[in-house]
């Protein structure tokens, strides 16, 4: 909050006019840096809640407050229950203080990542408490120092050569910020005394505007071409400014992460799906092993036993293909290493277009989630949207990879871990004592969760087919026939210190499956 003497010359005079009469409750503070005072009068309760945060000084004027029930100490109690007699600004100082009948009196010191509050006896001249304890030099402020006499007279300012930080020590970043815009570091003496009569006449004219630049939020007493929030009372403008500068200002800052995070996911993604496409592209026009070895098998007449490599007519491509062969395999030997490969390259033909589709699917899911994160204005609507989803990204800025493959089968949701330490993560995180669990005995595999609905049986053709995913993601996965146990998730424990994935299973069952993946019959 870069604001000068002029913003507290006009506050204080209204928050005199508001709090005068009223009793300290309570003060107390529910975050590290702030601090809520809470006065009464006559059934009616005002607030003054302070954000002392060093990167966002910010004061406003609550007329209700709901105070937590935990996590909150009791702070100033020496005041509670005093009077409030006055509140007063400093002479050309950013600080202000509000007196009580007793003598005691706490001072607002606003100058940016070094405010505080103080409290101060009738009798001393130094704090007697600081509410950042941090700023031990603060315990040295004396009370009567912090009125500034200044000569502000046209003979000292050319005494000064227009040095603005010795002729208004106090007056802010964007007041100065004003004067560079308009040359005033390059101009001369009298233009510079022109800007500064200029500039001081604005700031006695009391109109506060809200602007934001470079997302950061300013209030200021400068006229301004487009401002978010404009009134002529100091504290409502300072309620407002609060909401930008703490509230919006949190809420744009999430959501600017998970904006960030969602992007750079979307950019990873369509890497991928370029260097893929571009993989698969090279594969289709590529003469296939499988074709190879028919090539070779029509051929056999012309290859010779010690040949290393050999020229033949691609009758699927109608042109001649040179390949190498391993001088002593007979051709069928090497036709058949061939058709192998042909399958496996098959196989990677097949998992190359899956993961593409997959990918792209997720550009479409990523492209809504941006959509929808672009139209939410409030923290309450974010946090609904962060529960529902499991793809958002975490405080730390980076994107959260659920630790589950998905299946949605006659209704009921199919989670299967995608690694070890991924399926400690689901059964952590995921995971809930109603649900199904399930896995291969006795092998290596993913942990899969049956997603427990109430008031609805699970059916068994939902148990089987969770089973099939169990076996085909395991050791299992090439066999006939596989044992699959399950049991309630309450019955899976792990135990400390045991190797990533390994759980203890209590009341487990068994069901013999054949080892389906997700597009088997």
């Amino acid at each position: 909050m870069h604001l000068n003497y002029h913003f507290f010359k006009f506050l204080c005079p209204e928050l005199d006019n508001e709090y005068r009469g009223f009793e300290l409750l309570e003060a107390f503070s529910q975050n590290k840096n702030e601090l809520i005072l809470a006065f009464e009068r006559d059934g009616k309760e005002k607030y003054i809640r302070a954000n002392l945060l060093p990167a966002n000084t910010v004061i406003d004027y609550p007329q209700t407050f709901a105070r937590s029930l935990k996590n909150n100490v009791n702070l100033f109690n020496q005041l509670v229950g005093e009077i409030v007699s006055a509140v007063c600004p400093f002479l050309n100082e950013r600080a202000f203080y509000i007196r009580f009948q007793s003598g005691l009196r706490l001072v607002f010191k606003m100058h940016g990542s070094r405010s505080n509050i103080l409290l101060y006896t009738d009798n001393e001249t130094t704090p007697v408490l600081l509410f950042r304890n941090e700023l031990k030099d603060d315990f040295e402020l004396n009370f009567k120092h912090f009125d500034r006499s200044l000569d502000l007279s046209y003979e000292k300012f050319i005494t000064l050569e227009g040095n603005v930080s010795q002729f208004l020590p106090t007056l802010g970043k964007v007041p100065r910020d004003w004067l560079k815009e308009r040359g005033y570091l390059s101009a001369g003496l009298q233009r510079r005394w022109e800007l500064i009569i200029e500039l001081l006449d604005m700031l006695d004219s009391p109109i506060y505007s809200i602007v934001k630049e470079s997302n950061a939020y300013h209030l200021t007493l400068l006229p301004v071409e487009e401002s978010i929030f404009q009134s002529s009372s100091p504290i409502a403008a300072s309620n407002a400014f609060f909401k930008h500068a703490v509230i919006y200002s949190a809420f744009e800052k999430e959501k600017g992460v998970l904006l960030k995070a969602m992007q750079e996911q979307m950019r990873k993604t369509e890497a991928y799906i370029n260097k893929t496409s571009e993989k698969l592209k090279s594969m289709e026009m590529d003469t296939s092993p499988h074709q190879l070895a028919d090539i070779i098998m029509a051929n056999l007449h012309q290859i010779h036993l010690q040949s290393e490599e050999i020229t033949l007519y691609d009758f699927y491509q109608n042109r001649e293909v040179t390949f190498k062969i391993k001088r002593g395999t007979s051709p069928q030997k090497h036709a058949e290493n061939l058709y192998r490969k042909g399958k496996n390259r098959r196989i990677e033909l097949e998992q190359l277009n899956k993961n593409l589709q997959d990918k792209q699917n997720l550009i479409l899911a990523l492209g809504k989630h941006v959509e929808e994160l672009n139209g939410i204005q409030d923290f309450r609507t974010l946090r609904a949207y962060q529960k529902h989803h499991t793809l958002t990204p975490n405080s730390k800025s980076q994107m959260e990879q659920v630790p589950f493959k998905r299946f949605e089968i006659e209704g009921f949701t199919i989670l299967v871990g995608k690694s070890a330490k991924s399926n400690d993560e689901m059964l952590r995180k995921y995971t809930y004592k109603e649900d199904l669990w399930l896995h291969a005995k006795n092998v290596p595999g993913s942990h899969v969760i049956i997603k427990a609905q109430a008031n609805r049986k699970l059916p068994k053709t939902v148990l089987e087919k969770a089973a099939e995913l169990a076996a085909y993601y395991s050791k299992y996965r090439t066999d006939g026939l596989a044992p699959v146990i399950y049991t309630p998730a309450k019955y899976v424990r792990k135990v400390k210190g045991s190797a990533p994935g390994a759980v203890m299973v209590d009341k487990e069952s068994v069901i013999m499956v054949r080892p389906n993946g997700p597009k088997d019959d």
